[in-house]
């Protein structure tokens, strides 16, 4: 049986990922002089974290490296056990990189070692929701090659709805101009971002008051539900818990049994977006473009 991995940033609960066996690797943040780890809540508390960021801390963070992938595939490549490793964007981060370059490492020295790599070209809940897939695939007993069909052919159905409270993170990350971020604080923009086929982060449009960002994300959610209402749905926050309420109960008020679940954005992503995002997931019927 092959193993599924993916890493922190699919801000997925340490609960959910024990149970669907799947292993993973964790990205890091420096916060001041603080070096984190994100593992899940094990060794820090993530609404301590948007304290920090919320005050204006701005945190770095950093790609996993070449050696820590090598070190992370290795013990099932020794035991001949396959792999296949669902992760974060290479669009967003050049860790996936790392990871091909781990691969491409251990084949010289395990030849015939199956090792698989899957970019979503995702981040937060929307890599989460790809990697619930992923388990359901191998529980259902996918073979390695129909799983690995199956990203290749529906990754790019993942549809990605962010928004932010502050303009400041987006700046300092290059994603919006010095300018853009002054005039947008000043008359209370707020961004709606999405996840483009290259899986970067992308402004599409803008609104004027928090609470209509909110009730965008949940509205393209729905949008993209209809086909399969029934879907599970994640909706993740970088502390503003009320906020991702708001976009669950409007989700829930137009389809009542939606499996709508919340979760915290993980610290990597959060370093990038500042204290108060929210972002909306779900599977659509159409390839994203």
């Amino acid at each position: 049986m092959y193993q599924v991995l993916t890493d922190s940033e699919c801000d997925l609960p340490a609960a959910v990922l024990a149970a669907g066996n799947v292993a993973a690797i964790s990205f890091h943040t420096k916060l001041g002089d603080q070096d984190l780890i994100n593992d899940f809540g094990k060794s820090y508390d993530i609404n301590a974290f948007y304290q920090k960021i919320q005050t204006g801390t701005m945190p770095t963070t950093t790609q996993v490296n070449i050696g820590e992938y090598v070190a992370f595939f290795k013990p099932y490549v020794e035991r001949q056990q396959p792999i296949v490793y669902v992760g974060f964007s290479g669009g967003l981060s050049g860790s996936m990189s790392s990871a091909h370059q781990a691969r491409a490492m251990l084949l010289e020295t395990y030849p015939d070692a199956d090792i698989r790599i899957v970019d979503t070209l995702a981040a937060s809940g929307g890599e989460g929701l790809l990697v619930l897939q992923a388990i359901k695939l191998q529980q259902a007993g996918a073979t390695l090659d129909q799983f690995v069909n199956w990203f290749d052919e529906n990754k790019l159905r993942l549809q990605s709805w962010f928004t932010v409270d502050n303009l400041t993170y987006l700046y300092h990350g290059g994603r919006i101009s010095r300018t853009s971020a002054a005039l947008g604080t000043l008359l209370k923009v707020k961004p709606i971002l999405d996840v483009d086929p290259d899986g970067r982060l992308r402004q599409v449009f803008k609104t004027r008051t928090r609470k209509k960002s909110l009730f965008e994300l949940a509205d393209k959610t729905l949008a993209v539900m209809q086909s399969d209402p029934d879907q599970p749905v994640i909706v993740t926050t970088s502390g503003d818990y009320a906020a991702a309420e708001v976009v669950k109960a409007r989700i829930i008020k137009t389809i009542s049994t939606a499996d709508v679940q919340i979760y915290p954005i993980g610290m990597t992503i959060a370093s990038h977006t500042g204290f108060g995002c929210v972002a909306a997931f779900a599977m659509g019927d159409q390839l994203r473009n």
